[in-house]
């Protein structure tokens, strides 16, 4: 079996993320999470993988603080899947996910789901990067900095 590559070590935040949340499988139950799904067999029906795999995600992300697992609220012997403040600070990455997929992999008119302001009922606006003085910033406006530790 092929070992995966770990980057939990790695100097890049980009690659302690993707190291952290996994594959696909992580993101698509962290969004269920954010749709509200909270048990395994809410989460199983969603995304209709297979109950080993689908585990085996749920394990890593509450060991990575991601989700955590707590009493079912109905008070019955179940477990449920809860975000964490780590996991609720994702949502800002599937809001993202969600409007890069609208914008390049539906024709327009197409159906697909949308997120909405629950209070104003009306989509979101993009999501735009900003430099601290407001200004909208592109990929050509920014660079990476190497931050030394001494």
């Amino acid at each position: 079996m092929v070992t995966r590559t770990r980057f939990d070590d790695s100097a890049c935040p980009v690659a302690r993320s993707v190291d952290a949340i996994g594959d696909w499988w992580s993101l698509l139950i962290v969004r269920d999470a954010f749709d509200g799904s909270r048990r395994f067999g809410e989460f199983q029906r969603s995304l209709g993988v297979a109950k080993n795999i689908l585990t085996a995600r749920l394990r890593t992300l509450v060991a990575g603080g991601v989700l955590a697992s707590v009493p079912a609220s109905d008070g019955s012997a179940y477990r449920e899947y809860v975000l964490t403040p780590k996991g609720k600070a994702l949502f800002p990455v599937i809001v993202a996910l969600r409007q890069w997929g609208e914008e390049h992999f539906f024709a327009p008119g197409e159906a697909h789901s949308q997120l909405v302001d629950r209070r104003e009922g009306r989509q979101l606006r993009a999501l735009e990067v900003r430099s601290a003085d407001g200004r909208r910033l592109d990929p050509d406006d920014t660079t990476v900095h190497k931050v030394s530790t001494r």
